[in-house]
């Protein structure tokens, strides 16, 4: 994104918009944690039907069959953000990475930015996947996953791939198909990278193109502040309300062991791999970083998705911590796509979860196995609320996890997880925007002063 259109807003109103999110997500927790209470002494004392008026008026989610005579006004305008913000993730990814691309003259540079990137990516996820398997082995040795399951065993089950067609999908045989959907964010980096290159190396003989996606890059911008400043603390005081209202204290009992497992591994990863991670390599303060990255924390745990963040991501980790354009349109998009820590955890401790539940033990060397397929797996998730779960069944099928007793635990992280995924999706944007930081210092493109400022 340009730098002029990054200056339109004053500092004021990105302080300003920090404290309206704060705010939004303190009255929603306050106002979604009453409907909780709400919901079950309606439902207690008899009065589901109560409920389901207020449901039906506010929550339900009008696109699936038990809402087609519904109102739903809180979805309604939750989706109505989220929709916005998918909008331009093709145009804003693929324009960003190109110019990123033009700008860039030293072939070196790029091999270096791409490797740094990778490195950072692999490092943080591999402290990831160390931190949830000794989380996940403490918890099953103490037996809290040994909790008693029931249901029919129905659900509807992802339909699981070997995780290395992620390098196929990559590169797209048809580039139709990639515009026109969100799931193809690879494929969009790829054909982004390339297309920036190929301008980059026939300089002057392109004439328009390259003005063509400066203006794509500026409309995105001005787009993007409206939506964000004017509309994001509406929207997440409305997607943090939501989320309590539907989801009530029946799904949450039986699996408190999986959900406070997830929660600590991706604390302990928030508050001490990030945080030492920025300072051993760029000795910066990283108490500065995590309080400037808080709004983009509190989206991506609005909406549940790295997809909806990004924009905002780009925003702040160029205006705020002075991350370079070149380093923050090349690191975020790929990172959003290829970096899943918070991701990997819960696939981890999921599938532990899952298989101590069921009848299967649980070894250290299943642990290495799970963690490996769970960060292959990873790679390449659209990043969009629920992808988890796909990932998660992969990885159960990888391990062999299929009777009978495995689908009636994996259909309870479903009716359970949205909590964990919008949690571990703010892990995800931190991650990424982390490793951009490192990158940009060791770069010498980091502005310090913004930094610190």
């Amino acid at each position: 994104m340009t730098s002029e259109a990054l200056a339109s807003k004053p500092k004021q109103d990105v302080n300003s918009l920090a404290r309206r999110m704060a705010i939004a997500l303190i009255a929603g927790l306050g106002i979604g944690a009453l409907l909780l209470f709400l919901r079950e002494n309606l439902i207690t004392n008899g009065h589901q039907e109560t409920w389901n008026i207020i449901n039906n008026l506010f929550f339900q989610d009008i696109s699936t069959e038990e809402g087609k005579n519904a109102i739903g006004l809180f979805y309604i305008i939750g989706q109505l953000f989220i929709n916005c913000l998918q909008l331009i993730i093709v145009p804003m990814i693929f324009s960003s990475i190109a110019l990123a691309m033009c700008e860039i003259s030293d072939t070196k540079k790029l091999g270096r930015i791409s490797g740094k990137t990778l490195l950072g990516f692999l490092t943080t996820s591999i402290v990831a996947l160390i931190v949830a398997i000794i989380c996940g082995f403490i918890t099953y040795h103490l037996g809290f996953f040994n909790v008693s399951i029931t249901g029919s065993g129905t659900t509807e089950v992802a339909s699981s791939s070997n995780p290395l067609m992620v390098i196929l999908d990559a590169v797209p045989n048809n580039i139709g198909t990639v515009m026109v959907t969100n799931g193809r964010v690879l494929s969009i980096v790829f054909l982004g990278v390339v297309v920036g290159l190929c301008i980059n190396q026939l300089g002057d003989k392109i004439l328009v193109l390259k003005n063509i996606l400066h203006d794509i890059n500026n409309i995105i911008v001005v787009f993007l502040n409206f939506v964000i400043f004017k509309f994001g603390p509406v929207a997440v005081f409305v997607l943090i309300t939501r989320t309590f209202a539907v989801y009530g204290i029946e799904h949450l009992k039986p699996a408190f062991a999986y959900l406070g497992t997830v929660t600590i591994a991706s604390t302990l990863c928030l508050i001490f791999s990030y945080p030492l991670f920025i300072y051993l390599n760029t000795k910066l303060n990283p108490i500065t970083f995590m309080k400037k990255m808080g709004k983009v924390a509190l989206l991506a745990v609005s909406a549940a998705s790295s997809a909806a963040a990004l924009s905002l991501n780009l925003k702040t980790t160029q205006e705020e911590l002075g991350i370079s354009e070149d380093v923050a349109s090349f690191v975020l998009p790929l990172g959003m796509t290829i970096n899943m820590n918070g991701t990997a955890i819960m696939q981890v401790v999921g599938t532990i979860f899952i298989a101590a539940s069921s009848g299967y033990e649980v070894t250290i060397t299943n642990m290495l196995v799970i963690a490996a397929l769970a960060l292959l797996a990873s790679v390449g998730t659209p990043s969009a609320p629920g992808s988890s779960m796909i990932v998660l069944f992969t990885v159960i099928s990888g391990m062999g996890y299929t009777n009978d007793a495995t689908l009636i635990a994996y259909a309870l992280i479903i009716a359970i997880n949205r909590p964990m995924d919008m949690y571990t999706t703010a892990l995800n944007v931190i991650g990424d925007a982390a490793t951009a930081l490192v990158v940009s210092h060791s770069e010498k493109t980091l502005d310090v002063d913004v930094y610190n400022s």
